[in-house]
């Protein structure tokens, strides 16, 4: 007789718990343990959350090393789901078998786990491959448009697999904080107010007196400010060095003499790499909509910077077209205060688009999505980078079945907010990932292209570079310990048709943006699942996280412009600038989003933080610590700088990055 002892755990969330009947059955190399044995068996003794239960396993011989367990749910009348959260079996010889499973089991099922180790077996290769079968079918591909990144076949929330959802202690802090803010502008009047705001003073009133949003409304009209957002705000991913102007942009060294100060000509900072240029040809000829009844417009700016000696980047050149000639006139700094300005306010009109659209709609949760479907249909429980990767995708399903509900839908919060049309919506996005590169998803490359590695005060590539250096060494030393060399790489075919998939998927074949189809080498792996590791962690928390900042006064983000962009000089002032950007109700409305977009649900999940410990082996744990320590590092760092500043980036530090993109 060989006895062995079984120890069942179940998970801390709300409802984690069971009354329904619950058994194990114990698989071997050389048999398996028959019947199951019941740890749940009935509603008389029910498996609360946070608890562990413990039995003994009698087998009529030695069941081998302990390759698989299989978890078996059913019940008598109602249905009360339970999340396993681990299962540990001890050995008549004393050997130590950990099973995570970490997910719900549901109505009438058996589930089977693997052994964490990832041990080779025979009975496992068959495993693996029901397992990988079943998932292909349930995580399907979609197209949701023409030209965009393929997503997850399911058309609401409540399509979800259960293992995906939101916990319901985070559905229920979601909810409840939309209704509430909706309901504290609806009663406040703001969304009802379809009038232009009657001053620059009164948008104040629509947000909470928090510091940066302060520190916005107050500065939002300095060069120093706009030129400060393209380093350090919502969008510091669309400014580029310029050596040479294009054609189609002709500023000419008079124009901006003032601007660059003595003892230098536009020729010479363009030389010596102090001129620097943000083209947002992207929403050119966009169509555009109504909002109550009013013709809403749009443009397709350029705008050149400056470098000046104090380090500072200031704006001394914009054309709110991509076409120059009479009607397209350039701004310059000199010009009439209103003028000036609002070329500005078109500028930042325009990287709204860009960066709600594009940088974060597409570059963070649209690929994030990708990233997560490909490993769930690709890549097996006991594989380790299915280990390694899904923390990293904790709730993106959800959120963004839930932004294709409600936020980017037709009618949807950015349908009735912003000036475009959900066909223009669509075509945005399109072009955008026409444009995507493999280089500007790896942070280092990407910097290296635009130029951008010695310009002062880039707090985003400062702490983007130390977060992407410690995400490539915690992965450096995953990939090293289970891959013993290239071949392993290059022979993985789990792992190759999920590059493959993600490639095709996400990035609909397109050879020229360089994304690779195939892995070769371990620093080809390394790269690649650094930048996925990043892209769903750090990128999106750099350009998420300030959205209520940077937008809470409207004239800084504005989301929509009523009036067309200005053919001549001299016709703006006050009521003007008031009436061409959003009316009071628009203004709510987008505030409503991003209140949320922006705000710390419950149940989140820091990076580096990982509860489920997918990992059974002492040398991944290892580097988990060793990423942990160094993201602390990280964090003082970012917070010493940040105590002498009056204007605080903190958007990167590891206390504010979620893991995932799950807001």
């Amino acid at each position: 007789m060989a006895v062995y002892k079984v120890t069942v755990a179940t998970g801390d969330m709300l409802e984690a718990g069971t009354n329904n009947s619950i058994s194990i059955t114990l698989v071997g190399s050389y048999g398996e343990s028959l019947p199951p044995q019941g740890i749940c068996p009935s509603p008389q003794k029910p498996f609360p959350p946070l608890q562990e239960r413990s039995l003994s396993v009698h087998c009529g011989q030695d069941l081998g090393p302990i390759v698989l367990i299989r978890l078996h749910k059913w019940r008598l009348f109602l249905e009360d789901a339970w999340f396993c959260k681990d299962v540990r079996v001890t050995a008549p010889n004393g050997t130590l078998y950990r099973f995570p499973c970490y997910q719900w089991l549901e109505g009438v099922t058996t589930v089977e786990v693997r052994e964490g180790s990832g041990r080779t077996h025979p009975i496992l290769k068959e495993h693996r491959r029901r397992e990988l079968a079943t998932r292909q079918e349930a995580y399907r591909w979609k197209n949701y448009a023409q030209g965009w990144p393929r997503c997850l076949n399911v058309d609401s929330i409540f399509e979800l697999d259960s293992n995906i959802q939101f916990s319901r202690i985070r559905a229920n802090n979601f909810t409840g904080f939309l209704i509430f803010q909706g309901a504290s502008h609806f009663l406040s009047g703001f969304l009802l107010r379809r009038t232009s705001w009657n001053s620059l003073d009164e948008m104040r009133t629509i947000f909470s007196r928090t510091q940066v949003p302060e520190y916005v409304a107050k500065h939002w009209q300095d060069d120093d400010f706009f030129g400060f957002q393209f380093l350090n705000g919502n969008n510091p991913i669309v400014i580029h060095r310029c050596t040479t102007l294009p054609l189609k942009f002709p500023v000419t060294p008079e124009m901006v003499a003032g601007s660059l100060g003595g003892g230098t000509d536009l020729g010479k900072e363009l030389q010596e790499g102090r001129i620097f240029i943000v083209d947002y040809k992207v929403l050119e000829d966009i169509p555009t909509d109504t909002i109550y009844g009013r013709q809403q417009y749009i443009a397709a700016p350029l705008c050149l910077l400056h470098q000046g000696t104090d380090g500072l980047l200031r704006p001394i050149a914009i054309q709110l077209s991509q076409t120059p000639g009479p009607c397209s006139p350039i701004f310059l700094p000199s010009d009439d205060e209103w003028d000036w300005l609002l070329a500005k306010t078109w500028v930042r009109n325009a990287d709204f688009y860009s960066h709600q659209l594009l940088t974060h709609l597409l570059r963070t949760h649209l690929f994030g999505e990708v990233f997560a479907v490909a490993t769930l249909r690709h890549l097996p429980t006991c594989h380790p980078l299915f280990k390694l990767l899904m923390p990293h995708f904790h709730f993106t399903l959800h959120i963004n079945t839930l932004a294709r509900s409600v936020l980017i839908n037709p009618g949807g919060l950015i349908d009735k907010g912003s000036g475009v049309t959900y066909e223009g919506l669509l075509l945005v996005v399109q072009r955008g990932l026409e444009q995507v590169t493999y280089t500007s998803l790896c942070l280092p490359d990407d910097i290296r292209h635009r130029g951008m590695s010695h310009v002062p005060n880039y707090h985003y590539r400062d702490d983007g570079m130390s977060l992407w250096e410690a995400i490539e060494s915690f992965v450096t030393g995953i990939v090293t310990f289970y891959y013993g060399g290239d071949a392993a790489v290059s022979g993985d075919t789990e792992l190759q048709a999920w590059v493959m998939d993600i490639f095709t998927n996400g990035f609909l074949g397109r050879t020229s943006s360089g994304v690779p189809s195939s892995l070769q080498t371990v620093a080809e792996l390394i790269k690649f699942l650094t930048m996925v590791m990043f892209t769903c962690s750090a990128q999106h928390a750099a350009v998420n996280n300030g959205q209520y900042d940077l937008g809470a006064f409207v004239p800084n983000a504005p989301s929509s412009m009523r009036h067309p962009p200005p053919c001549e000089k001299g016709r703006a002032f006050l009521q003007h600038f008031l009436d061409t950007i959003p009316e009071v109700a628009t203004t709510a409305n987008i505030l409503v989003a991003l209140i949320l977009l922006s705000s710390q649900l419950k149940d989140r999940r820091l990076l580096g933080q990982y509860p489920e410990e997918w990992f059974t082996e002492a040398e991944p744990r290892r580097l988990i610590r060793a990423f942990q320590g160094q993201l602390e590092e990280i964090r003082d760092r970012i917070e010493e700088r940040n105590h002498l500043a009056e204007l605080r980036y903190n958007y990167l530090n590891p206390l504010e990055t979620e893991n995932s993109i799950s807001i």
